[in-house]
């Protein structure tokens, strides 16, 4: 699944330092969630509500503004009962639809990658969510190959934990007539 700036994004050839590669992106399974997208998009951006939810990331701390660093921990899947931190910084926000932040190649952390986490409204009440990881540059294949699997089941486990929360909020807004 291809996003918007992927398809235009640099190429490996052009960019091996952060350029793109096609073959090197996790995507979660795709949810479909009974909530409107406004209440997926609260949820997302509630950080400080992430660890009564989100069994990946347990702690994050943002302004979200463009740019804005986004401070995680984050649970280990591969090394379990362990947790990292993690900083990256938000390079795209279109609210109901679209929140994303990267990590930028340094000489510290040669491993670029982007994390895309998209809302699609299928109807007034109800949405469906997917997330993606790109791993940027000549590393991003190892990087891939080698985190790509647990990445994937850290995306699954929150997109399922994403839904469940936002649909019930929805339920207990829907009851008390919110």
């Amino acid at each position: 699944m291809l996003l918007d700036w992927m398809t235009t994004a640099p190429t490996l050839a052009e960019d091996p330092v952060q350029g793109f590669d096609p073959d090197a992106v996790t995507v979660s399974e795709t949810v479909e969630i009974a909530a409107p997208a406004r209440v997926v998009w609260d949820v997302l951006c509630d950080m400080p509500r992430y660890a009564e939810w989100n069994p990946f990331c347990v702690r994050a701390v943002s302004t979200l503004d463009m740019g804005a660093a986004v401070d995680m921990t984050l649970v280990n899947y591969a090394v379990p009962g362990t947790l990292v931190p993690n900083c990256e910084y938000i390079c795209a926000k279109v609210p109901e639809r679209l929140i994303s932040w990267e990590m930028k190649h340094s000489d510290f952390w040669p491993y670029p990658a982007r994390r895309d986490q998209v809302i699609e409204p299928t109807g007034e009440t109800s949405c469906r969510y997917f997330s993606t990881d790109a791993f940027l540059g000549a590393n991003g294949i190892h990087v891939f190959r080698f985190a790509g699997p647990w990445v994937k089941r850290a995306f699954d486990d929150t997109a399922r934990a994403l839904k469940a929360r936002a649909e019930a909020i929805h339920a207990a807004q829907t009851n008390h007539g919110a």
